[in-house]
């Protein structure tokens, strides 16, 4: 089991905080010392995970607020409103996420879903917090991505699936871009000198809501793939507190890298203790990973901040 470092002085964003990964994820960054807001889209679920971690550890400095990764003008309030208290965050977990509607479903901003909660929430939310970010010691980003992200691919010429919409491949291309989207972060850190260092992870097959819950999937009924991993049940899995682990390591670990990928190491990678991941080849292509940052730029009006330098 990792053992999460002192993280006394720490502040933490962790997104999807109510279930699953990100709830232990806040979790374990309480119980290590960290003061940890609770990003969630729905504030009575978030309210309900703060009240059960803080039976387990009555002291944590836990604060729910509102962000839906599916709505733009959300991810600008809620950086708005860190950016006004000015403290700096030493710590973004961009942990939450949908997989697999087996409909396209579309964002507030008109984004497919996947995508735009997946990875267009994500990126603004993190371009939108890097001053407070830099204004941190030692700055962190440790981005969920996914092993779907192996098979996937960047459909330039189609992005939001306007043409013909494929759930596991749509959900394939927006964890292929949050691995793009840490690798393409740690770059732009190294060639501006930053601190900030920015890595990546992704939980194996780790039993959570992830396929019934999520911004916007309204049914709450299992999806396709939830449905057949249940019944075929060929595949291993782990508890959340493994499946956690690596994002985690990667948010945490004083041995994790810029541009690290961190997974199970078990069957599969699938399970097990957190390892070394090889990051697929789709997202170590320079060019492509620029070209997605800047059309992501593009997309979400939000851009790097030219004064910000450190």
């Amino acid at each position: 089991m990792y053992v999460v470092p002192d993280q006394s002085g720490i502040l933490a964003v962790v997104t999807g905080a109510n279930s699953g990964t990100g709830k232990e994820t806040v979790r374990r960054l309480a119980g290590a010392g960290a003061r940890v807001v609770m990003a969630v889209r729905t504030v009575e679920k978030g309210e309900r995970a703060r009240a059960e971690i803080l039976t387990e550890h009555p002291g944590a400095q836990l604060e729910v607020r509102s962000l839906d990764l599916a709505d733009l003008a959300s991810v600008k309030q809620f950086a708005r409103g860190m950016s006004a208290e000015g403290t700096p965050i030493d710590l973004l977990v961009n942990n939450a996420g949908v997989m697999a509607p087996p409909s396209r479903l579309t964002t507030t901003d008109g984004f497919e879903l996947q995508m735009g909660s997946n990875y267009l929430g994500p990126f603004a939310l993190t371009v939108r917090l890097l001053p407070l970010l830099l204004a941190a010691d030692a700055p962190r980003v440790a981005t969920m991505s996914s092993g779907a992200a192996n098979f996937g691919k960047i459909h330039f010429d189609d992005l939001q699936w306007d043409r013909r919409y494929r759930a596991i491949l749509s959900y394939a291309q927006s964890k292929l871009a949050n691995l793009m989207f840490s690798q393409q972060l740690a770059t732009i850190a190294a060639d501006r000198s930053w601190s900030l260092l920015s890595t990546g992870a992704h939980p194996g097959y780790t039993r959570t809501n992830l396929q019934t819950a999520g911004a916007s999937l309204g049914t709450g009924r299992p999806t396709l793939v939830h449905r057949m991993l249940t019944t075929l049940n060929f595949l291993p899995s782990q508890g959340v507190e493994q499946g956690a682990e690596p994002l985690l390591y990667a948010a945490t670990s004083q041995d994790a890298v810029a541009g690290g990928y961190y997974g199970p190491s078990g069957r599969f990678g699938l399970v097990g203790p957190t390892t070394t991941t090889k990051v697929t080849r789709r997202a170590l292509d320079d060019a492509a990973n620029l070209r997605l940052w800047n059309e992501s730029e593009r997309l979400t009006g939000v851009a790097l901040p030219a004064s910000v330098t450190r």
